[in-house]
């Protein structure tokens, strides 16, 4: 009789996607193979295995489970979030072509599209992804690639896609989009006609702040182009880091549930608060994406970020007080942090370059763990009345 298969759920795969089936004698956790290098047959390149070239067992696993939740042809996995999108965008784009890019990004990819990519010939343009025909306006014969980040980070904005990958797909250009923020729990892009995806996967992926590492989704000769890019540039994880996240994607569901939980009651009791001037959260109707969030997303997130009335004083007098939030950048963890994005991922900007893309002094951002709500809330609280 035919073996009956059926489409997994999300945490049934975070679980045995990609995995062999077990038999007797053999674990059931992952093995760690440390192994840099490895046996190969002679008067043949075939089967060639080396930790740089990401197709060492830990890799291999974790990169057809990655495939398997975000719904894409193949997977990579990368040394750094940064690496990932660094290699991602040297596969796409040679000498003479053009990027367009969202304004709303991470501060590191940010300084990779406005420093490093022009000095190898590469036009960059940004947009502001709320412009009417903006994104169109943009376009130029060479364009080889749309960029953006949604939820982006830090505002937590959330973009609409169905017209942006219709106008992609028209003019053959490759649509890339930064999920980290989502993660596959809330948001999958390639099932919303996205051509690649990329996550930090120190972030949501593993989920418990002791690795880093990036990773590209797409179909497979994308896939062996970054794979190419990887082994030149250096860029492979550390097979300690891949059996890491391989561990932490067994929780991923459990894990963001909890935190869209948890944020979404933290959201809603600080927009009650009269210290704190704003709240951005697309769980709450006030957020201008709420609508796009509620149709794109299947939850609403563990990040959000308030403004303090008080502004940067402010600021550091409620960060000071907190006891269970910790100061540090990243996120997506169990562990619940707090952060200042002007003297992290936004350094490098001024105060009025911050403000006019929604980041003013006072702003803080906030990545919920799993702890209990209330304990949460109660810290906040007491910090605020510092």
């Amino acid at each position: 009789m035919a073996e009956v298969t059926r489409k997994l759920g999300l945490s049934t795969t975070a679980i045995h996607g990609g995995a062999p089936r077990p038999t007797p004698g053999t674990g059931v956790a992952s093995p760690l193979v440390q192994a840099v290098n490895y046996v190969q047959e002679t008067g043949t390149s075939e089967g060639l295995r080396y930790t740089r070239y990401g197709n060492t067992p830990n890799a291999e696993l974790v990169q057809r489970r990655l495939a398997q939740l975000e719904g894409s042809e193949a997977a990579l996995v990368l040394s750094s979030g940064m690496g990932a999108t660094s290699c991602a965008m040297l596969a796409l784009l040679r000498t003479g072509d053009h990027l367009v890019s969202s304004s709303w990004i991470y501060g590191g990819t940010r300084k990779l599209f406005s420093e490093d990519i022009p000095g190898m010939g590469i036009e960059v343009t940004f947009v502001n992804p709320l412009e009417p025909r903006g994104w169109r306006k943009a376009l130029r014969k060479t364009t080889r690639v749309i960029f953006l980040e949604t939820p982006v980070n830090p505002t937590c904005r959330v973009l609409e896609l169905n017209s942006l990958q219709s106008l992609a797909h028209s003019e053959g250009i490759a649509l890339v989009v930064d999920s980290t923020f989502a993660s596959p729990v809330n948001f999958r892009p390639i099932e919303h006609g996205v051509d690649v995806v990329i996550h930090s996967a120190t972030k949501y992926l593993n989920g418990h702040h002791d690795i880093l590492a990036g990773v590209v989704c797409g179909n497979e000769p994308f896939i062996d182009e970054v794979r190419q890019k990887m082994m030149v540039w250096g860029q492979a994880p550390d097979p300690f880091a891949c059996w890491l996240l391989e561990r932490g994607l067994k929780t991923i569901d459990v894990r963001v549930k909890r935190q869209n939980e948890n944020a979404m009651e933290i959201a809603e009791w600080c927009s009650k608060r009269p210290e704190i001037a704003k709240v951005h959260y697309p769980g709450l109707p006030s957020h201008p994406d709420h609508e796009i969030a509620k149709t794109l997303l299947d939850g609403f997130g563990g990040m959000l970020a308030i403004e303090l009335k008080g502004a940067g004083p402010a600021a550091i007098r409620f960060i000071h007080a907190l006891k269970l939030f910790t100061y540090a950048a990243s996120l997506g963890g169990v562990d619940s942090l707090v952060i200042e994005p002007r003297y992290s991922s936004h350094e490098f900007m001024t105060p009025d370059e911050r403000a006019k893309i929604g980041i003013p002094d006072g702003f803080l951002r906030l990545s919920i763990g799993i702890e209990n709500a209330e304990d949460l809330i109660a810290d906040i609280e007491q910090a605020l009345q510092q």
